[in-house]
């Protein structure tokens, strides 16, 4: 077997694979023989046939089937020797090849087109990105214990509404008249009074019980948004919603918070021993601070990404390429699809898969099996609640056995693994670029996320 290659520009080339009887032959002759052995064929008891019948009927198939094998082979340990690197696959050159006739040659010479994976040489100069940290206030450490209280709290479904329950029933829209109008929204959602626009109304539904109807008007008692989510509606009509409405009330429910006390602080931070208010507040603060970091981490992965983007000049095959996506990933595409998507769909892709290529020739991109392994421990953890009696080593191997079942599910973890990658992206952003952190209030920072 002989492959030589001929390049047809500075990133293309042709390549000649020259295969001959002896290269195959081994593997054909093995093949046919297990055909044989298993073949039923009419007159002949199974695996009896002659050989002679048997390579009639499927020598041409299997010599292709083995030839492409070898070639496929073959090609990506040329591809290894010669150190190419090439961008995306190999196609069939079949204007120079011709037609095969694998039932009766016994030498073949193949053509394939390739190119390789342009060159991208990041100018870090041109990127001028902020890395965003975002300030945490006492308000808002306040409003996470409110918030983790509350999910920690009590529940109970009382027979009469109070002030801060959640209430649920059918809500049906009303027509001038008042009475149900036909074809109007109807549903069953649920909401608490603390989520009611106009505070003024919570009387509307306190004290009622189950059965009782309240009538009110929609937009007077929630946001656009929660109107489209609430009563299910797409966001051009829940803009326009403002309809009267009845709602006949179901049932409520009430969540009393867990008292802030010793017990919740080992609730929320297990074995950690904080056993005071300012303590615990410390270390929710920080613990909201990592939080954030990991967000301001991937705005500023995506905003470099873009910068990177924006200044890549590097030219690319895109001859070979638009012929690729034809063939190997929209199929079902033409050339001229290709064509007319060309830079709105496919460009970006190719772009940030070359960036791609650069970047891992500076760090690591992708995440190992036990920096996933203990990414999910991490996760396991924090939400585990040890078993009374058991050690700590015990608890850590239960987490390291759970954690590598979970890891052995890519599409489980997907998320995580994303999560890990941006990480390894993020560690090569600030090596290079070597940000200084920029103090931000969230609400500046969700307002740069939006831009």
């Amino acid at each position: 077997m002989n492959i030589t290659r001929e390049n047809k520009t500075d990133l293309e080339f042709l390549i000649k694979v020259e295969i001959e009887e002896s290269d195959y032959a081994e593997q054909v002759a093995k093949q046919l023989k297990s055909y044989k052995n298993k073949a039923t064929v009419p007159g002949f008891r199974k695996g009896m046939a002659p050989m002679g019948l048997i390579q009639r009927m499927y020598k041409g198939s299997v010599v292709a089937d083995v030839v492409n094998d070898l070639i496929a082979n073959k090609l990506n340990e040329y591809f290894d020797a010669e150190k190419l690197d090439i961008i995306g696959s190999p196609l069939m050159n079949e204007d120079k090849t011709g037609q095969l006739d694998f039932d009766h040659e016994k030498g073949f010479v193949f053509y394939f087109d390739a190119a390789l994976m342009p060159e991208v040489k990041i100018d870090w100069t041109k990127v001028q990105v902020p890395l965003n940290q975002i300030k945490v206030t006492p308000k808002e450490v306040e409003k996470q214990i409110e918030d983790i209280a509350m999910r920690m709290g009590s529940f109970e479904t009382p027979d009469t509404i109070g002030e801060n329950d959640y209430v649920y029933g059918k809500l049906e829209e009303l027509d001038k008249n008042g009475n149900v109008k036909e074809g109007g929204v109807s549903t069953f959602m649920s909401f608490s009074l603390n989520d009611l626009k106009d505070k003024e109304m919570k009387p509307l539904f306190v004290g009622k019980k189950a059965e009782e109807k309240v009538r009110f008007t929609v937009n007077k008692a929630f946001s656009a948004s929660d109107i489209q989510t609430k009563l299910r509606l797409d966001e051009a009509a829940a803009k326009k919603f403002k309809s009267e409405v009845e709602l006949t009330i179901s049932g409520c429910s009430r969540i009393t918070p867990h008292e802030v006390n010793e017990e919740f602080f080992g609730k929320v931070f297990p074995g950690e021993g904080i056993k005071d208010l300012a303590t615990f507040k410390k270390k929710l603060s920080k613990d909201i601070e990592e939080g954030n970091r990991e967000q301001c981490r991937v705005l500023y992965v995506n905003q470099v990404r873009k910068a990177l983007m924006d200044n890549f000049d590097t030219s690319m095959p895109e001859a070979f390429l638009k012929r690729w996506i034809v063939s190997r990933i929209d199929k079902d595409k033409n050339a001229s699809d290709v064509e007319a998507e060309w830079n709105d769909k496919y460009v970006p892709g190719l772009k940030w898969e070359m960036i791609d290529v650069a970047l891992s020739k500076i760090g690591d991109l992708e995440p190992t099996q036990n920096e996933i392994v203990d990414a999910v421990k991490d996760l396991l953890r924090r939400q585990d609640v040890p078993a009374e009696g058991e050690t700590k080593q015990q608890i850590e191997e239960r987490l390291e056995q759970s954690a590598r079942t979970i890891a052995k599910d890519r599409e489980n973890i997907a998320r995580i693994v994303d999560r890990l990658r941006t990480d390894k992206v993020f560690a090569i952003f600030e090596s290079q670029l070597k940000p200084e952190p920029e103090k931000v209030s969230m609400k500046e920072f969700e307002q740069r996320c939006k831009q």
